[in-house]
């Protein structure tokens, strides 16, 4: 498997350079793996967006955990 790595500051992580094929399971690890509250940055890219979306809304199904966008690249789970 290939290591990804992924910026991360405090509670934040930022999306820019990731692979949309990584996505999924990089948002997934981060919010099941840290505490809330939680910021996700995404670039502009319009299926990044759809990818990150896809992968909150299953953790809240799954998982009971709440999100909201922030701005058209800004996801945050309180």
């Amino acid at each position: 498997t290939n290591l990804v790595i992924v910026k991360t500051h405090k509670n934040q992580l930022d999306l820019h350079g990731v692979r949309h094929s990584e996505v999924d399971r990089v948002v997934e690890n981060f919010v099941l793996l840290n505490d809330p509250p939680l910021t996700i940055i995404c670039g502009n890219s319009d299926k990044m967006i759809r990818i990150v979306e896809n992968t909150l809304d299953r953790l809240y199904d799954s998982a009971g955990i709440s999100w909201q966008v922030w701005n058209h690249n800004t996801f945050k789970i309180l």
